[in-house]
């Protein structure tokens, strides 16, 4: 027993006291990863409510300015290429159309989140950020967002549609008779690999598990999406997406804030 002490005293850890330590260790990172994970999810998840109400803030101030209409148009153009917004008021991740004329979300870059335009790309995107590119891109050509914006209620793919919804304290009801509420969600968007020739693309965010919503009144909420309910999956089929995507829009109307 002696022997054994002094010979730990001069070479240290046995190989089996190492061995047990690195059991103890690995036991410990294999506990606390997905702990941290979750922990880092969370965070993304709270920075992107925050973006959210940041977007909402500026919806408000432009209404102020602009006799409580919200950021809305331009004219859409017509069916070409890449162009993602052929009819005025469809649903929209668009910042700026094919010419670079800013749209939807994009009209609040001049001035109102000039300081912070990256408040409109999600840190929860499950890919890659897209914020200085697509950001470079305003006023030059097609650029979109993380987020899909609702300053109307068509899902027309080309012409000019009947009614507008524009005016923040009055938003009009959605197709399915209720209160137009939700005007900002986070991007679900699946696609099939073969569109991304045509530059459509998968953009997800939060790991597909929750759905970030602003509404009218400048309430934020996360919404469960582990069913997929929020997400648009088009497949090869790009021309169902506005459609698609209005349908969560009117979804997200049907939302409970009775917690606010």
């Amino acid at each position: 027993m002696k022997k054994e002490r002094l010979q730990r005293g001069r070479y240290g850890f046995t190989l089996l006291e190492l061995l047990t330590v690195l059991g103890v260790v690995v036991l410990l990172v294999s506990i606390l990863l997905p702990s941290l994970r979750a922990a880092r999810q969370r965070a993304k998840k709270t920075v992107c409510l925050s973006n959210l109400r940041q977007v909402g803030l500026a919806i408000r101030a432009y209404a102020h300015d602009y006799n409580d209409t919200i950021p809305f148009g331009p004219e859409g153009l017509p069916i070409m290429g890449h162009n993602f917004y052929t009819a005025t008021g469809n649903v929209t991740s668009l910042l700026s159309l094919l010419d670079g004329r800013p749209v939807g979300l994009g009209l609040l870059l001049n001035g109102y989140l000039s300081e912070q335009p990256k408040v409109l790309f999600c840190p929860g995107a499950d890919q890659p950020s897209e914020a200085d590119r697509q950001l470079a891109n305003v006023g030059r050509r097609q650029a979109q967002s993380d987020y899909y914006y609702r300053h109307a209620s068509v899902a027309l793919l080309s012409g000019k549609p009947d009614t507008f919804h524009i005016r923040l304290s009055d938003l009009g009801k959605n197709r399915n008779g209720r209160r137009i509420r939700a005007l900002v969600m986070d991007v679900q968007f699946l696609v099939h690999p073969s569109l991304e020739a045509f530059g459509v693309f998968t953009r997800t965010s939060h790991l597909r598990k929750t759905v970030n919503l602003l509404y009218a009144d400048g309430a934020v909420r996360s919404a469960d999406n582990s069913d997929d309910r929020f997400t648009v999956d088009v497949g090869a089929r790009p021309y169902d997406a506005l459609e698609e995507i209005l349908k969560r829009f009117e979804l997200a109307d049907e939302f409970d804030l009775s917690g606010d």
